[in-house]
């Protein structure tokens, strides 16, 4: 992850319990900013064009399947890489354009790191990823192999009885351990928000894993039942205009799980913008994890240059 010479990186700053146990979050205020989002009017022509764009260079384009191989992580890479069509991106103008970063599992960052070979940002989900129900010992063992194998960015998952349990001194512990093994690789805080029952729940465990010095911090797996939903997200990105308003320090927010529609992507790219401003809309400070995405994005770009919608077929699939 390539960072601005005068971006910051978190730090730990130390557990804040009477600010952690104040934390009050106004569901039904939520939810109607949620809907103001969803049923306005999206930007449109070269406009809506420059936003897709803009979407395709934050992407994590992840595979996380069982039946991934090395030839299926490659392909990944080279569409991370490559990830519009040469004719496309000369119809608009684009010149250079990448995804943010590719997402796989531990085993599949040897090639991932053969295929990219420096060009790209690596991310691998770690810390018993799904269920984050493995020995402490195991987990960070696992951090410390996957920067070893190349990894640059790790996703974490966080415990989440210690949430469900009002337990956040050990949470703070689990994260500043986490942030400690990665060492110079940045990590990103993956709360699970469809297990944690409550927007409250959601937003401290927000606050405690930026105080512990987390990079991003991210809504889901992906596995759970319920994944990333825009009044998750806005409590997110509040938590983190607040703390960087406290500390000074920025950190990132990535939505993963269901994000598969050039239209979502639009309004999570638009709840950044509104609630954070422009200095989040870069891939060090916003990312959005997706498989599927790129493809529909691709699709809406291509009806935009030519006025017609292709099959998906007919586009690279990653």
């Amino acid at each position: 992850m390539t960072m601005s010479p005068d971006f910051k990186r978190n730090e730990a700053i130390g557990l804040d319990l009477g600010w952690i146990n104040q934390i009050r979050v106004n569901r039904a205020a939520a939810d109607r900013r949620a809907a103001s989002l969803a049923n306005r009017r999206t930007v449109k022509k070269e406009y809506q064009a420059a936003w897709l764009v803009k979407a395709i260079q934050v992407i994590d384009l992840t595979t996380l399947g069982g039946d991934d191989t090395p030839g299926r992580v490659e392909r990944l890479c080279m569409k991370a890489l490559r990830p519009l069509r040469a004719d496309l991106m000369a119809a608009l103008g684009v010149a250079d354009l990448s995804t943010g970063a590719v997402c796989v599992y531990h085993e599949m960052i040897a090639p991932a790191v053969r295929a990219l070979n420096g060009r790209l940002p690596i991310a691998a989900v770690s810390t018993g990823f799904p269920a984050g129900l493995t020995s402490m010992e195991t987990k960070l063992r696992e951090i410390e192999l996957s920067v070893v194998a190349g990894a640059t960015e790790i996703d974490i998952v966080i415990t989440r009885q210690h949430v469900l349990t009002g337990n956040w001194q050990t949470l703070y512990d689990e994260m500043l351990a986490y942030r400690k093994a990665c060492g110079d690789a940045h990590v990103k805080a993956i709360l699970a928000t469809g297990d944690l029952l409550t927007l409250e729940n959601v937003a401290k465990a927000s606050w405690v894993c930026m105080m512990a010095g987390t990079d991003f911090i991210k809504t889901s797996t992906g596995k759970e039942g319920v994944n990333a939903t825009i009044p998750v997200a806005l409590t997110m990105v509040r938590t983190i205009r607040e703390y960087h308003e406290q500390t000074g320090f920025m950190v990132g927010f990535k939505p993963a799980g269901g994000v598969s529609s050039a239209k979502s992507a639009l309004q999570y790219l638009t709840l950044m913008k509104e609630e954070l401003g422009n200095a989040w809309l870069q891939p060090q400070l916003f990312r959005i994890g997706a498989s599927s995405l790129l493809t529909d994005i691709e699709r809406q770009l291509e009806h935009y240059v030519t006025g017609n919608y292709s099959a998906n077929h007919r586009h690279a699939q990653p």
